[in-house]
């Protein structure tokens, strides 16, 4: 007998009797991380896989399907956090940065779910300033929190208190003071409303993490843990930038930008980075003075990934928690369960650390989904964006798919299928938030196919609040919010680390053309034209066919 899909599975569940001892359509848990690089998962098979660091992840996906080809929209966190609640780009949704808000009407994957029957709930961080609407309960991190002790934005049993969301917004708002770290904190709060939900009824939950965002705080008991391993270190740690990569978009003419653009892990006098956080502590574990910069470096390195992966780490025993609840409650058979990340992160790659940049680790997503009827130990090559996610989920549930989604839903792929021959060829990318808070990233757009990545950095503020003006840098270093233009080009089959920039190699100009009139058609089919943005515009035109 052939093995039923994922879609009639789902839809015998959605026809099922209502007097049936479990809900007639499956439960959908989604679950989201802060800043997790696919790196730091042993399913991805990476250089850190095998330190173990994500083992109830992995399990899940053995029970279920590993995503090869996922990137977010915008790697940075509001934006990219809109993009799943809406299905839509930044410049569609209007969150095009971190200052920017989502209406709560706005809310069109909660809507949807709630309008299709669904008990709703989230849980976590939120990040999107208006307060979560067409949820059943919500208790969410005010703007990006606290570690320690987190004060949430609850629907039910709060008291009004005035609370700074971040630099643009303070809010009046009902909160609830909570002790522990967060990770821990928040699956309680989880598992306290899948106990006190409508067993009757299928429910929706989002539960988001803070971890393993920067400022790494862990829970004091995962102090020792990898205390005395070795983290590996990517092969473009060192000596950056190599002298193929990046562009005077990157770099400046004659590199005069390189102690400015990006935030590192090495020692830097002109720009943000670590090594200067870490320094007084590597002073005490080494006591030396005279580290070279190499050493000092690798040091920071080492710390920095300990810190994060104990995040990390805390994130995976906590994802146990709630398995074993499902399992307890007998649930595992009909929940959809979702794992990922708003964004990727820089772990030492090429240098740098934070997000934001095109480069293969900030946009590329972690994401593992088990879904009843599924086979096991799966893996799926699709192109997908994070405006995926809320059409899938949406038709998993029953729900009906708002024509103004720009996503599309790859419920099929869990079935093992192949890509629809109208499925895209590329994604589409644009970070906004031009030479922003101390990382220093260009603004730019581009598209990724499975083999190549285009880049173009048009290096200009579209707010036009920074337009031209110098701006006074840390340590005195002086630099315009203008940036040069320029093209990248990568081939990631032949260069996965992203080492060396082709777009002038004579051997890839037939590349070149042909990635262009993609990203063009792309960003005409997505309505991403810049048509108010004078500015941008004459500096695409003026170099398009540079």
């Amino acid at each position: 007998m052939r093995r039923s899909t994922i879609i009639q599975t789902l839809c015998v569940m959605l026809l099922a009797s209502p007097a049936a001892a479990v809900p007639a359509r499956p439960n959908i848990l989604f679950i989201m991380s802060d800043d997790h690089s696919y790196q730091a998962m042993g399913c991805y098979g990476s250089r850190l896989a095998p330190l173990n660091p994500t083992p109830a992840l992995d399990k899940l996906a053995g029970e279920g399907m590993v995503f090869e080809n996922v990137f977010c929209s915008n790697s940075i966190c509001t934006p990219s956090r809109a993009s799943v609640m809406t299905g839509q780009y930044s410049h569609v949704n209007g969150v095009r940065d971190l200052y920017d808000r989502l209406p709560g009407r706005r809310h069109e994957l909660s809507k949807r779910m709630s309008e299709a029957g669904y008990q709703t709930a989230v849980i976590g961080k939120w990040h999107l300033k208006d307060s979560p609407e067409f949820f059943d309960y919500f208790a969410v991190i005010a703007g990006q929190g606290t570690y320690m002790n987190p004060l949430l934005h609850v629907s039910e049993g709060g008291r009004k208190r005035r609370v700074r969301f971040d630099s643009t917004m303070t809010r009046e708002i009902e909160v609830i003071e909570t002790k522990g770290h967060s990770s821990d904190v928040l699956t309680d709060m989880s598992l306290d409303w899948l106990d006190r939900r409508d067993p009757h009824r299928p429910f929706f939950l989002m539960h988001h993490f803070k971890a393993p965002h920067d400022m790494f705080v862990y829970a004091p008991r995962y102090e020792g843990y990898l205390e005395d391993a070795t983290i590996p270190e990517p092969p473009n740690l060192h000596d950056q930038p190599g002298p193929d990569f990046g562009s005077v978009a990157t770099r400046g003419d004659n590199d005069s930008l390189v102690g400015v653009i990006g935030s590192t892990v090495s020692p830097q006098k002109t720009k943000r980075n670590l090594a200067r956080y870490y320094r007084q502590k590597i002073r005490t574990l080494t006591g030396r003075d005279d580290l070279t910069d190499r050493e000092l470096t690798s040091w920071t390195y080492q710390l920095y990934l300990k810190e994060y992966l104990r995040c990390v780490k805390g994130i995976d025993d906590n994802l146990q928690r709630l398995l074993d609840y499902l399992e307890r409650e007998s649930l595992m058979d009909n929940t959809v369960i979702l794992y990922t990340s708003d964004q990727g992160m820089m772990l030492g790659e090429h240098d740098y650390i934070d997000k934001r940049w095109m480069l293969e680790e900030s946009i590329r997503l972690p994401l593992i989904i088990r879904a009843p009827g599924m086979k096991p130990g799966s893996r799926c090559d699709w192109l997908l964006n994070n405006v995926d996610f809320a059409p899938t989920l949406l038709e998993a549930a029953g729900a009906k798919v708002p024509e103004d989604m720009q996503g599309r839903s790859f419920l099929k792929a869990l079935d093992g299928d192949e890509a629809p021959a109208d499925w895209r060829q590329a994604i589409y990318y644009r970070y906004w938030m031009h030479m922003a808070h101390g990382h220093n990233n260009p603004a730019h757009f581009g598209i990724r196919t499975k083999r190549h990545k285009l880049i173009f950095y048009y290096g200009k503020d579209y707010t036009g609040i920074h337009a031209g003006k110098p701006v006074e840098g840390k340590d005195g270093n002086r630099f315009w919010k203008d940036t040069p233009a320029g093209w990248e080009l990568y081939d990631l089959v032949g260069d996965p680390h992203e080492m060396h920039n082709r777009y002038d190699d004579p051997e890839y100009a037939g590349v070149v053309a042909r990635l262009k009139a993609e990203l063009k058609r792309l960003r005409k089919d997505l309505g991403d034209t810049d048509a108010d943005q004078e500015g941008i515009r004459e500096v695409i035109e003026n170099n398009w066919e540079r």
